[in-house]
């Protein structure tokens, strides 16, 4: 049973709901190391009296260090690009990855895969989480597909025209989840989903062309797999992460009463819908990133941080966030994968931000991409 815990990124939304789990099962459960970026120190100086881990800091470095400690699992809930060291970081040192953190596994691609041993990242995504949950119901040989479950968030249904008005204000009020605010936007996008299917492929090591996004409104039902005999598993819960967080913590245990399960005395209607992909173009660009490979994966990150910043402080149109993003990746030259090395990610994450605020820059001027 895994015990010592380490907490990377404790004061953001993964981070303070994996202490909650660990509040509520303090037998299970010892928090050995937290760290965080710093941007709330007043609630990480009392998440650090309350659990008296034997590692505390701020920063990348700090969570680099923590990640490497002695312990069972190392949550890595950072948001962003600055959770691949820390990544990284756990696996050289053998401990289990219960990963959030999706840019990581995404910029780091082969780079990360190739340095965890099987079993050692276990997904924290919901999605993930439960393609995990249901491919215990078969062997490898047997999947056919995945089918990975979007919200739609909340511009669902909207035309590309109807987006081109929205306002940050609208894009944070998320209908079903409540989440820091670029993963919020991300999911406003459909970028976060891009995000995923890169991560599917990567988790899972199935083609781009055996994994599909269906619209789920509710978010009740959190992804499925298909076997190649017709039958589909899915995983269902409320939306919540709570039972993601504690798989990722305990994987392959469960923890007892992580969350309340579906009222099944209760009427309940689950719908599904086909991606609009003209609309929300976000998923279809993120297969050909992760098609391509290498470091295009980490461009196409990288450039959306910084259009989400743009987005959020007033200088882009949330129309225009993921034809920013297609820009910089038009521009990008693709290295050799099987010669890629973590400098070569990293400059490429830095080129992809400067190229991104360029072309922010030219449209603010009034310049087309």
């Amino acid at each position: 049973m895994r015990r010592d815990v380490v907490v990377l990124g404790s004061t953001g939304s993964i981070g303070t709901q994996a202490l909650d789990l660990v509040r509520a099962n303090p037998d299970r459960f010892r928090v050995v190391g937290l760290t965080a970026g710093g941007s709330n120190e007043e609630l990480f100086e009392r998440q650090v009296a309350e659990f008296a881990p034997a590692f505390n800091g701020l920063g990348e470095d700090a969570s680099t260090e923590a990640a490497g400690m002695a312990c069972d699992v190392v949550l890595n809930g950072i948001t962003g690009a600055v959770g691949l060291r820390p990544t990284l970081a756990a696996l050289d040192a053998g401990n289990t990855l219960a990963l959030a953190n999706k840019e990581s596994l995404i910029m780091g691609g082969p780079l990360v895969t190739a340095r965890a041993r099987p079993g050692q990242i276990v997904p924290v995504d919901s999605e993930h989480s439960a393609v995990a949950q249901c491919l215990r119901g078969g062997t490898p040989e047997e999947v056919r597909r995945l089918v990975l479950t979007a919200s739609g968030g909340p511009f669902r249904g909207r035309s590309r025209e109807e987006l081109a008005e929205v306002t940050v204000e609208q894009a944070l009020q998320h209908p079903t989840w409540s989440m820091g605010p670029v993963i919020t936007i991300n999911s406003a996008t459909l970028v976060n989903k891009g995000l995923e299917v890169i991560e599917a492929h990567l988790l899972f090591d199935l083609p781009f062309d055996r994994i599909e996004v269906v619209v789920h409104p509710t978010s009740v039902v959190h992804s499925m797999v298909e076997f190649t005999d017709g039958s589909t598993l899915l995983q269902a819960s409320p939306p919540t992460m709570m039972i993601p967080i504690a798989l990722g913590l305990a994987w392959p245990d469960r923890v007892p009463d992580a969350a309340p399960g579906v009222d099944w005395t209760k009427p309940e209607t689950w719908e599904f819908f086909p991606l609009d992909d003209d609309a929300f173009p976000a998923v279809s660009l993120a297969r050909r990133a992760g098609e391509r490979g290498a470091t295009a994966p980490a461009v196409y990150n990288a450039a959306n941080e910084v259009s989400v910043e743009a987005f959020m402080t007033g200088r882009l149109r949330f129309i225009d966030i993921v034809p920013t993003v297609s820009h910089v990746l038009a521009n990008h030259d693709v290295p050799l994968e099987e010669h890629l090395t973590i400098e070569d990610i990293l400059a490429a994450d830095t080129w992809a931000r400067e190229e991104a605020r360029l072309a922010i820059d030219a449209a603010t001027n009034g310049e087309t991409l």
